[in-house]
This record gives structure tokens, C-alpha cells and sequence, in this order.
């Protein structure tokens, strides 16, 4: 599976500062809107309530997430891919800069689909 396959599925969690534009999450997660997918924002330490600091608080969404897109330094993004893997997530595209060993790894003991690429790039087609 390449990138661009994810862009078939249309529930999406982009992991990181999702609610600053200038930073890479926030553009993707903004283009992924705008481009009618149903997206939700994660970051553990986000105190806005439009944005989901934990996987278990997204359990009582009416639609399930498939994607995970982590934009988030790779030592949180560990810990957001195990969180993933419990709720369900079946699928994580890794941005540049929040790539690891250890994540790959994960997803792969695990039965994840784990691809490297860029959302922006691939939206851009």
C-alpha cells in the first residue's frame, strides 16, 4: 500500500498542533476538511475541546476513524499508534519528522498498515 491508497478512506485522525495553521498538521488537517473528509484532531496536550487529547475519548464517535496520520514527534507518535492500535486503526501514515524504528515496528508486530509519505503531496494530485 502506497499514501495515496489512504486517501480512499474518507474517516481520518491527523495526530498533532492540528489547530495551528502553520504548522503541518494544522494544513493537513484543514485540506483534509476541505476536501470533504471526516476528520478529527489529536494531541495530548491540547486544551481545546474541538481537539481529542486521547483515542479513548473518540469511543463514543458515531463513525469509526480508519486512518491515523501522525505530524507529531515520534516519542508521542509511539504512544498514539499503541492507543490507535486498541481503538481500532488499522492504517498510519507517517509525516516526515514523526517516522521511527519503533513505530514501523510497532505496526508491523501488530498487523498495521504503516506507510511513509506526505497527506499535503498526495492531495495535491
Amino acid at each position: 500500500m502506497e499514501a495515496k491508497d489512504f486517501l480512499k478512506y474518507k474517516n481520518w485522525v491527523v495526530a498533532g498542533d492540528v489547530l495551528n495553521e502553520m504548522k503541518y498538521a494544522g494544513r493537513i488537517y484543514q485540506k483534509l476538511n476541505r476536501r470533504g473528509y471526516h476528520v478529527a484532531g489529536l494531541h495530548p496536550k491540547e486544551e481545546n475541546p474541538s481537539v481529542f487529547k486521547s483515542f479513548q475519548e473518540m469511543e463514543g464517535e458515531d463513525e469509526k476513524y480508519e486512518v491515523l496520520n501522525l505530524v507529531i514527534n515520534p516519542t508521542r507518535g509511539l504512544e498514539i499508534v499503541k492507543e490507535a492500535e486498541a481503538y481500532g486503526i488499522k492504517m498510519v501514515l507517517a509525516q516526515p519528522g514523526a517516522r521511527s524504528y519503533e513505530i514501523q515496528d510497532f505496526c508491523v508486530k501488530h498487523g498495521m498498515e504503516y506507510v511513509e509519505g506526505c497527506t499535503l503531496v498526495e492531495l495535491s494530485y
